[in-house]
């Protein structure tokens, strides 16, 4: 009967061996750095990227919030008109409000103070900022009429007949009584605000040449 032919022993390695595979991992460990060094670089600057488009569109909606304001104030003096649109037929109140936007966003709004009062965010009375709209029972319905909110509890509208547009003061006795609650459109509605997330994710991500992978 043959024999089993016996299992050649085990290599062992020698100690050149051994620091052979040492410098081959280290150098393995080498070429993989820059492949993570890339990714976290990536990772950094699309952080930064959307960091500076959310500041940049803070910034926007604050500008927008402030140009209603002010192009309300210039509209002082315009004759109130029933169903009015534009300063030169005359403004009613929701008339107003509407002209103002499209002049200074270019966003149609609905075209009574009641549809305008389901659009945006509810701001409580205590965090009213300028550009913000105030709504108030004026016919015997909630939200009836509608005003621009300039601050220091100002708000300027189109009043009645007969009246002209003006600034009046929100904690009178008439216009508190009949405070139906406000909104805020400016940096809120999709159109009045750059799209944050899509913008950074959209930016191109240019990586120096050296750390871009093949």
């Amino acid at each position: 009967m043959p024999s089993t032919p016996a299992r050649p022993p085990s290599p062992r390695l020698t100690p050149l061996h051994r620091h052979c595979l040492t410098v081959l991992l280290v150098m393995v460990m080498a070429v993989a750095a820059p492949v993570a060094t890339a990714q976290d670089t990536g990772a950094l600057l699309f952080a930064e990227s959307a960091s500076t488009t959310v500041r940049g569109a803070a910034a926007t909606a604050f500008r927008s919030a402030q140009d209603l304001a002010s192009a309300a104030l210039g509209l002082i003096g315009i004759r109130y008109r029933w169903g009015g649109s534009t300063p030169e037929t005359g403004l009613d109140c929701s008339g107003l409000v509407r002209y103002v936007f499209q002049q200074v966003t270019g966003v149609t709004l609905p075209r009574t103070a009641k549809d305008m009062s389901h659009l945006g965010k509810e701001v409580e009375l205590s965090d009213l900022q300028p550009g913000d709209l105030v709504f108030f029972n004026t016919r015997r319905f909630a939200f009836s009429h509608v005003g621009i909110y300039l601050g220091a509890n100002q708000f300027v509208h189109a009043p009645r007949r007969g009246r002209e547009v003006e600034v009046a003061a929100l904690d009178s006795g008439f216009w508190q009584g009949r405070f139906n609650g406000a909104r805020r459109l400016a940096g809120v509605l999709p159109s009045l605000l750059p799209a944050l997330v899509g913008e950074a994710v959209a930016a191109p991500l240019n990586l120096p040449e050296s750390d871009v992978l093949p």
